[in-house]
């Protein structure tokens, strides 16, 4: 089966390359190769490679640039998706693309189902919705969209490795402790997705790690694992603050907590604990440091 990723070098592309069954044939390719926001060169790219699968891990991610450059975020994260979609149609492919908790206002008092109604806070949000929308209304039930949260890994840009950086420089730190959520290793959700896959899914699913907790005992489990694994050599004293003490150009949902039950349902598993996959990836990142240094 050949498979088509986006976005590679990004986390999540990363580990679907890694996770990828025996049977899977991927290609991944960056920016450099696919740019998602030309309709031509999409289409020649998927005529070429004839994938059965198309992961869309592509997108504008940077919440907080989004809310002066959402034209910009718009081209990769709803147009993007869409150039993908129709040539997907066009050419009878299956389409996976990657969504987030962000579609929701933050309101909610329990975690947001699949059906909850949508109304994004900021930019990045929009756009994200508006690729959603783009992917199912071309593609029906060749399309699946996964919606997700708080995603790290060992590699690339995220609150995990930013936080183990910062606390190995610094003995202090204030971290937001009134919005909710629930991390989310790219391992697993990469695992889930093509678990999905298998399983013929399509329309909206969501999957996170299992539970729900704040930056602030996020930013500490990964201080209190940090030190276990000997990646950090002092204590560091983890402020909590409010989310009016941080001010950002974006709002950010105070509660994002997905319900994955529709998910977990149709895979026959429940994800683990958000606090196990921390104390996994944590663990690579400290066998990585050992075999540097030659320990």
């Amino acid at each position: 089966m050949n498979v088509l990723v986006t976005g590679a070098g990004g986390q999540l592309a990363t580990e679907l390359i890694r996770r990828a069954p025996g049977a899977a044939e991927v290609e991944a390719l960056d920016i450099e190769q696919l740019d998602v926001t030309s309709s031509s060169r999409v289409r020649d790219c998927l005529e070429s490679i004839r994938p059965a699968v198309v992961f869309n891990a592509a997108a504008w991610t940077d919440v907080d640039g989004a809310e002066a450059n959402e034209d910009e975020a718009l081209a990769v994260n709803r147009d993007g998706a869409a150039h993908l979609a129709d040539a997907c149609g066009e050419q009878g492919i299956r389409m996976v693309h990657v969504s987030t908790d962000f579609v929701f206002d933050g309101t909610s008092t329990r975690p947001c189902r699949i059906d909850d109604p949508t109304s994004p806070l900021g930019a990045y949000g929009r756009t994200k919705l508006a690729g959603e929308a783009a992917v199912l209304d071309r593609l029906g039930d060749a399309g699946l969209v996964v919606r997700t949260a708080w995603l790290y890994a060992a590699h690339g840009r995220n609150f995990l490795r930013t936080m183990l950086n910062v606390m190995s420089q610094r003995d202090h730190l204030k971290v937001v402790a009134d919005q909710r959520g629930t991390p989310t290793s790219a391992a697993s959700l990469a695992t889930a997705l093509w678990d999905l896959v298998a399983a013929g899914a399509s329309g909206i699913h969501h999957w996170t790690d299992g539970g729900e907790t704040t930056w602030h005992e996020f930013a500490v489990c990964i201080r209190d694992t940090g030190r276990a694994e000997g990646l950090l050599d002092h204590d560091v004293t983890i402020e909590a603050i409010s989310t009016s003490d941080w001010p950002t150009p974006a709002t950010r949902p105070a509660y994002s907590v997905l319900d994955t039950s529709v998910t977990e349902a149709l895979l026959g598993r429940s994800p683990r604990p958000w606090s196990e996959e921390v104390r996994d990836v944590i663990g690579e990142l400290a066998a990585a440091a050992a075999g540097e240094s030659g320990a």
